[in-house]
């Protein structure tokens, strides 16, 4: 464990360099000497699910893991948005239309595959060197620059409005808060993320990821 990977089931309300601060602490306990962690990648606060964390060497190898598809399972609010595009951020209701099923699987149908996105303001991009959520924190326009993504999968798994839930597999670099928003945008209600979970990260599952508590982390 102090030369590899660890697979953690990263809990909400919680940072990614958090989980790696902890992971960091308990290990360096473990060994009597000071491990080297790192992720791979990271999931926002609010969102929970798998994270792949590397020690000792392979930390040198972290990009390897980096670039790999994912898939999450995510519940989303229709009918308002969010500055964050998530619970985090000031709420806005938008609109009270209520979509049928079918209304949502054609709006679906137009973000699979290759498709365009710019990134949420509050992201962990840099922009001159700098988060680009810090420079929102601090109010500064941040002109975040589009990106290609690909969405190989994209499928309802429930509906009961206001509450949608959906499963989505899709390239590294993809932003599901952003995926939600413009969805909403496309079914002219708007739309975020109150839910999201990370269950799979190339062929790395939730179902092999341990919890934090299971390694005696409580807080």
């Amino acid at each position: 464990m102090d030369n590899g990977i660890i697979l953690i089931d990263k809990p909400d309300h919680m940072t990614s360099f958090g989980v790696v601060a902890r992971v960091r602490r308990v290990l360096s306990k473990q060994f009597g000497k000071k491990i080297k962690v790192g992720h791979t990648g990271t999931l926002d606060p609010f969102a929970t699910g798998l994270m792949i964390i590397v020690t000792g060497k392979e930390c040198r190898n972290a990009s390897n893991y980096s670039k790999l598809d994912k898939i999450y399972e995510t519940k989303i609010v229709l009918g308002k948005t969010s500055t964050t595009g998530d619970t985090e951020g000031e709420i806005t209701d938008i609109s009270d239309k209520v979509p049928t099923k079918a209304d949502i699987v054609t709006a679906l149908e137009k973000f699979k595959g290759e498709i365009t996105q710019i990134p949420p303001i509050f992201s962990a991009i840099k922009i001159d060197g700098q988060r680009a959520y810090d420079l929102a924190r601090k109010g500064k326009t941040v002109d975040m620059p589009a990106r290609q993504v690909t969405v190989f999968e994209l499928e309802m798994i429930d509906y009961e409005y206001p509450y949608l839930t959906l499963k989505a597999h899709v390239s590294s670099g993809t932003y599901i808060r952003t995926l939600a928003e413009d969805i909403g945008k496309e079914l002219s209600t708007g739309a975020y993320c109150v839910e999201l979970r990370r269950i799979k990260i190339a062929d790395w599952d939730i179902s092999q990821a341990i919890t934090l508590k299971s390694l005696g982390i409580v807080d």
